[in-house]
């Protein structure tokens, strides 16, 4: 069944949108009809009303030239993310930064240019993840993880007065290529209780809801999608 999109314009502009959620998000909003103009290093191509513009998530600064010619946007969904791990006393400071820069400095270079030129009723979309408060080795990831709702209960104060909602989605261990990353090799993966990697398309799904005209009651809040990993 096909969602109406949340406002007539219908744009959103999805970071990440090369391979994992952020392509799956991606997939779920081209098919419900939206516009979506796609934010990565890597060329995307994708079947739908789609945009791909080259954008480094790593070097912030970049970003609000990047988007500053985009046409007005109803939603934006920052999932482009990466993850480093280590035990304390084996911490590198560049891992640090580096995720830093991608999940949290990204998101706010992004909204602080995107949003006010952002119609009413307007919808944002944050990747966190349960890691956000605490897991052995992965406390740099969960740390910039748990910073960004720090941004989105923060924004969503701002906004309300405009109707624009913000919310965190927290996936568990995802079936994605960042299971395989070998900058995450300290911290095997656990399979959920449910006995299966989550589903990006689940996640997807949810990103969908939130972003579309059944989530305007639902602001600053963090939904977790884990597969029983945190049972």
């Amino acid at each position: 069944m096909t969602v109406e999109p949340v406002l007539p314009g219908q744009h959103a502009v999805v970071t990440g949108c090369s391979s994992g959620i952020g392509m799956a998000i991606t997939r779920r909003l081209l098919a419900d009809g939206w516009s979506v103009t796609g934010l990565s290093r890597t060329p995307t191509s994708l079947e739908g009303k789609f945009e791909w513009l080259q954008a480094d998530l790593s070097d912030p600064d970049s970003l609000a030239s990047a988007v500053s010619d985009l046409r007005p946007v109803e939603a934006l969904v920052h999932a482009a993310g990466f993850q480093r791990t280590a035990a304390l006393g084996e911490l590198d400071p560049a891992a640090l930064s580096g995720m830093f820069a991608v999940h949290v400095s990204a998101a706010s270079v992004l909204a602080n240019a995107l949003v006010p030129l952002m119609p009413n009723g307007g919808r944002i979309v944050l990747l966190g993840s349960r890691t956000s408060t605490g897991s052995p080795g992965k406390s740099q990831y969960a740390a910039t993880k748990a910073a960004l709702m720090g941004l989105a209960r923060t924004w969503a104060q701002e906004l309300a007065p405009r109707s624009i909602t913000v919310n965190v989605l927290s996936p568990g261990p995802t079936d994605t290529p960042m299971l395989n990353d070998p900058g995450r090799a300290a911290t095997p993966v656990r399979m959920p209780a449910l006995g299966a990697l989550v589903d990006p398309e689940d996640v997807a799904a949810l990103a969908a809801f939130l972003l579309g005209p059944h989530g305007k009651s639902i602001t600053g809040q963090n939904y977790v999608i884990c597969g029983g990993a945190s049972l």
